[in-house]
């Protein structure tokens, strides 16, 4: 399988197009589509890739078949404290949080 395939391919599974991969990497538009042909994509491209997709940039390289991370989408419960919820790198405060909970809730408390 070609790196354009595995990145195509996960890029499917968690609901994604090339273009909305290229998009969140940072990548010019059909950029990945280049992949298809050249022997050498910049490192820096790849692991932008991977970060996207969720999983590690020697996965991507890789012909083994086995992520380091699952490619299945994460499924989290938001009312689960377990879990600490961030947006930009940054933990959502808890008033915040309330807040989102309400409006994925339809308003309702």
């Amino acid at each position: 399988m070609t790196l354009f395939e595995r990145v195509k391919e996960i890029a499917k599974k968690r609901g994604m197009s090339i273009a909305e991969v290229e998009r969140k990497a940072g990548l010019s538009e059909n950029y990945l589509y280049t992949w298809k042909k050249s022997a050498n994509p910049r490192r820096s491209s790849i692991e932008s890739v991977a970060k996207v997709l969720g999983v590690s940039s020697n996965f991507l390289l890789s012909n083994t078949g086995k992520p380091s991370t699952s490619i299945e989408p994460k499924q989290i419960d938001i009312t689960d404290d377990d879990y600490i919820m961030t947006y930009q790198g940054k933990p959502i405060p808890p008033e915040d949080m309330e807040y989102i909970k309400r409006i994925l809730n339809g308003g309702k408390d």
